[in-house]
């Protein structure tokens, strides 16, 4: 048989044959006086049993330890570890289906599809949320959830996300009272009074996800997206977090 023939028998590709002569897999046949190689049930059957060892999983190293004669590890010690990975690769991808369960479902309903992919820390913010509000900053709200979740480093993303997650149910007070600084100046009274309400209702350890010195930051990324009075109420209210937090001087 001439290589083509002989990997069309086996199910593989002649460039595969060739590979596995390079590698050493497969011992080279004899040639034909024309320099055409020769292949004969023998090598059809090694390929053969090339080919199921990969089809289980096995990588070339592997194959050749199995086929090698004097020192191969027994087939069994193979098979037993090729199941004990495939077997933690299946707990991974068990957890990861779990985790993409929740964010999939509120896709399949509509919400929040422009965000995905996101992390499973924000898709549990996210679900947490509900639907978006009628509120202009609220949409501003899931883009700059979304800045936060792309950027963040992820040891620092669970916690600040599960933090987030903890205000979830003040998202409403928050979103109401920035919509109406929307067209207001940023030294008017009703910044100042807005900024002590959003202080009330933010945790004090959210400030430490933005802090005051964080100049080009994470926080001035957000701020500047904001419309003057809204900025500055929010830049006030993390102030009066940080003032509440380290107490009295």
């Amino acid at each position: 048989m001439r290589i083509g023939e002989i990997a069309a028998l086996v199910g593989v590709t002649p460039r595969a044959v060739r590979h596995y002569h390079h590698l050493g897999l497969l011992p080279e046949p004899v040639r034909r006086s024309n320099g055409y190689r020769e292949y004969g049930i023998r090598e059809a059957v090694l390929l053969a049993r090339i080919r199921r060892l990969t089809e289980l999983g096995l990588g070339l190293d592997e194959v050749r330890d199995v086929l090698a004669d004097d020192k191969a590890r027994e087939l069994v010690e193979v098979l037993e570890e090729l199941d004990e990975d495939l077997g933690r690769q299946e707990a991974v991808i068990r957890e990861r289906r779990a985790r993409l369960a929740p964010l999939l479902a509120e896709v399949r309903a509509g919400r929040f599809a422009a965000e995905g992919p996101v992390s499973p820390e924000f898709a549990r913010l996210l679900v947490g949320l509900g639907e978006v509000p009628d509120s202009p900053i609220a949409v501003q709200d899931r883009e700059h959830l979304a800045f936060l979740d792309a950027l963040v480093p992820e040891e620092e993303r669970g916690s600040l996300m599960t933090t987030l997650y903890g205000m979830r149910e003040h998202a409403g007070e928050v979103y109401g009272l920035l919509d109406a600084l929307a067209d207001e100046e940023p030294d008017g009274p009703q910044v100042a009074r807005a900024a002590a309400a959003l202080a009330a209702l933010l945790p004090d350890d959210l400030a430490v996800h933005f802090p005051d010195n964080d100049a080009g930051g994470l926080a001035d990324g957000i701020f500047a997206d904001l419309a003057p009075a809204q900025s500055a109420a929010v830049r006030r209210a993390m102030e009066l977090v940080t003032e509440r937090q380290e107490g009295p001087s």
